[in-house]
């Protein structure tokens, strides 16, 4: 793409186990050279998923498929109406800190929110991106971050909440936390959100902020 550092793949709507397996597969051809750095972008049918940080006590009564995998992170929900990034991005020497990856993150979620009006934060302690609710003051999460790394080649990522079903978070506790601290951008701003929007957004943003990533090489 011409006016990013990478390239884009958007897979629409699409079950989360084919996506996992693309994304593994983006992985080796990333390792390999094969592919530029690819920013995969989409939605999930529902699912609950499980990352190497869970607890046995945070998956309650689920009704959808719940699969366990090896992002960071404790349990979460992905369904329609939520955007799904999944960065496949070989981060270059200097740039090797996975806690400077997640602020990037979470910088580009602060940034893409903004542009439709909402002040997103950090909430210390806590990776992801919040809000605060208009109502009580309470901070809301409107967007969780687990990631993955082999070799430095990141996947999985984001999963920002933009006119998702919040309903199905109360089969879980959402990162070890209530079910009612999850908001989404319909609910905050009283109106369906157009996903392809949010998604120029986000792709505007991720640029930004990972504009120094290395070229389609076989790293050493």
């Amino acid at each position: 793409m011409a006016l990013s550092a990478f390239q884009t793949e958007d897979f629409g709507l699409m079950d989360y186990e084919t996506v996992w397996q693309m994304q593994k597969d983006r992985v080796q051809q990333r390792l390999a050279g094969e592919i530029p750095d690819t920013l995969m972008l989409g939605e999930h049918p529902p699912v609950i998923t499980l990352g190497r940080g869970s607890h046995a006590e945070n998956l309650l009564n689920p009704t959808i498929p719940v699969l366990e995998i090896e992002r960071g992170g404790d349990v979460t929900y992905h369904g329609p109406g939520q955007l799904i990034a999944y960065p496949i991005f070989l981060l270059p020497e200097g740039q090797r800190n996975l806690h400077r990856y997640l602020r990037n993150l979470e910088e580009v979620i602060l940034r893409t929110l903004a542009d439709f009006g909402l002040e997103g934060a950090r909430n210390p302690g806590w990776t992801g991106a919040w809000v605060k609710s208009p109502q009580s003051g309470q901070l809301l999460k409107i967007a969780s971050i687990g990631v993955a790394v082999k070799k430095w080649v990141t996947y999985h990522g984001i999963a920002l909440n933009v006119n998702t079903n919040l309903a199905h978070f109360r089969q879980i506790n959402p990162c070890g936390l209530e079910s009612q601290v999850m908001t989404s951008m319909q609910a905050l701003l009283n109106q369906p959100v157009d996903m392809d929007r949010i998604k120029i957004s986000l792709i505007k943003h991720s640029t930004a902020a990972f504009q120094n990533l290395s070229p389609a090489e076989r790293p050493s």
